[in-house]
């Protein structure tokens, strides 16, 4: 069986093209550690937002982004020349200052935001695309203004993460977002090993010179049938979405040159079958042999396995 693919073409807006980051605007200000104890938002005047932008498809924009990036103070940006490439697309003119805020720079210049907002100002975070502080710039801003109590509120829009999952085709009402996986194979080994029981859709990011590994992993941790689909160029001229078993989209991948920004969602794990009590008696006495008491190691292993903890009980004791 072939996957199924489908393209979509991008009829509204540019592509937003990638770039390298810039510095723009002054340079650190003074640290701020977090306070002490829980603190109330909405401590000044200021206020941070964290505003959604396109994730391909400039026609995607919303326009309270639009009145956002026109109006604010301070536009912090995670790559500034992607910033000004996306409002040349919309026909507007950042007002304010315009500052490079990343992952480089994120430690050397969370205090000196965070000072402006205090004093008033209105400091909107952008990324280069979707919502910042989602496997982008904007957690540690985020947890400065929380700690200091100033207002942090969000202008939602386009998200990478949701757009997948609603095209994969795979069960929506439960997921989880595990972003990048671990470049080493062991490291990326054990994190998908604590994966191996999850019930809920997985949804994950990956860079194309790395999906043929990835995908690899994911077919011998999860079983070659698991449902899966890789999200290709999501919103832009170009956009794939491959839906197959795991076999199938390792077998796509490595017959052919993938690029662009990648999102790969994969089914949970199938409930599994209860089986007998009896079945589960050595799994009582390994956590018995490690220290835990009779009545606890049953209670995990029922609960885990799904049967009876009264039955359990008895087939342990009559197995001794």
């Amino acid at each position: 069986m072939d996957p199924k693919l489908s393209t979509s073409p991008n009829l509204s807006g540019d592509n937003l093209g990638a770039a390298d980051d810039v510095e723009d605007g002054a340079g650190p200000g003074p640290g701020e550690g977090p306070g002490a104890g829980p603190v109330p938002q909405g401590g000044g005047p200021g206020r941070i937002v964290l505003a959604a932008t396109p994730i391909g498809n400039a026609g995607d924009a919303t326009y309270r982004l639009i009145e956002l990036l026109t109006t604010a103070d301070i536009v912090a940006a995670e790559d500034t020349r992607r910033l000004h490439r996306l409002v040349q697309n919309l026909g507007v003119t950042v007002a304010g200052r315009i500052i490079s805020y990343h992952e480089h720079n994120e430690a050397a210049k969370t205090g000196e935001l965070l000072d402006q907002v205090r004093g008033g100002k209105t400091l909107v975070m952008v990324t280069d695309a979707g919502m910042p502080s989602v496997s982008d710039p904007g957690f540690r801003l985020v947890e400065g203004a929380v700690a200091a109590g100033l207002t942090v509120t969000a202008a939602p829009g386009p998200s990478a993460v949701l757009t997948a999952l609603a095209l994969s085709g795979l069960p929506t009402d439960r997921f989880c977002f595990e972003g990048f996986l671990p470049r080493k194979a062991g490291e990326r080994s054990s994190r998908l090993a604590d994966l191996d029981a999850e019930r809920r859709t997985m949804i994950f990011f990956e860079a194309p010179h790395r999906l043929e590994p990835m995908l690899r992993a994911l077919r011998e941790r999860f079983g070659a049938d698991r449902r899966a689909a890789v999200c290709r160029e999501l919103t832009k001229t170009y956009e794939e979405v491959i839906r197959g078993t795991l076999r199938e989209l390792l077998e796509w991948a490595e017959s052919n040159e993938v690029r662009g920004e990648i999102a790969v969602v994969v089914g949970g794990a199938p409930e599994r079958e209860p089986g007998k009590p009896e079945d589960h008696v050595a799994d009582v006495n390994a956590l018995i042999a490690q220290g835990i008491r009779l009545k606890e190691a049953v209670a995990a292993v029922a609960d885990d396995a799904k049967v009876s903890k009264r039955e359990l009980y008895s087939a342990v004791l009559a197995a001794r």
